[in-house]
Formats: C-alpha cells, structure tokens, sequence
C-alpha cells in the first residue's frame, strides 16, 4: 500500500517533515482513501494521523554541571581556555586590592588606632605589596605591636 502523497499532504497541514508523520495501522484503508488536504484535516482531528515529537538533546547533564560549577568545582585545568590573565584580569584584582587596604588603613588612623607615622609606613608597604589581603595586614599589626591602645 503506497500512501506517499498522504504523506506528503499530512505533512503540509501539520507543518511537519514527512518523516515525523505517522499513520495509524488500524485505519490505513481510510487514509488510503483520503487525497485532498479537506480529508487529511478529518483523519488528523480523528486521530488516525499524527505527527512525531521532535527529539531533542536532554539537558540533564548540562544542569547538573551547572550546580556543580556553582559550588566551585569542575573549574580545573583542562576546563578553561583562557589565560589566567583572561579570565581575572590581575589589574582589576591589584586595584580592589589595593583599595581595600587603603580604606582599612585610613579607618584605623580616623579612629586612632594607629599613629600617624604607622600609617605612612604602611601605606608604603601596601603600595609596595607587601601585604597579600586585609587578614595579613591585620596579623602584621598584632605581630608587631603597631596597635595604639
């Protein structure tokens, strides 16, 4: 039984590929009979065509590496394509370094926890970078007893 131009013309009312259409085996006699789009319409709304669902790649995976990445792991090596540089920009880490510890130590010489001679030197030490983070500035100053009580 040859029912290409069913086919054809159930494809052009579904707006489908004719590879997606499919017949239903019970009433192929009646779509065998149809041969103008008015009796394909009839034969869809009876259900005896139909058209396929796409298939499509599942996005399971893809989530599930997201949540991971979120929590910070799969970050590794052989994932990344640019260069360190590129992916932070170690200008723009030194400058929110850089005004971190400017800030903090301004902080401490309005309120007077250091004097005004400490500030100078470790503002310098900080231009300097001397200093890794804010902690490390703050464990130079207790070290070294630079704290005006």
């Amino acid at each position: 039984m040859k029912l290409k131009t069913q086919k054809k013309l159930a494809a052009s009312v579904l707006k489908i590929s004719k590879k997606r259409v499919s017949f239903d085996p019970e009433r192929l006699e009646d779509i065998k009979e149809a041969i103008t789009k008015t009796d394909i319409r009839g034969l869809v709304g009876d259900k005896a065509i139909k058209g396929r669902q796409i298939k499509g790649t599942s996005k399971v995976r893809v989530r599930a590496r997201k949540v991971q990445r979120r929590k910070g792991l799969q970050k590794g090596a052989s994932t990344r394509k640019g260069t360190k540089n590129a992916r932070v920009n170690s200008k723009q880490v030194w400058i929110n370094k850089i005004r971190l510890q400017r800030t903090f130590i301004k902080l401490l010489k309005d309120k007077s926890v250091i004097t005004k001679e400490t500030y100078t030197m470790l503002y310098s030490k900080a231009k300097g970078n001397f200093f890794r983070s804010k902690r490390h500035l703050k464990t130079y100053l207790e070290d070294n007893k630079l704290i005006v009580k």
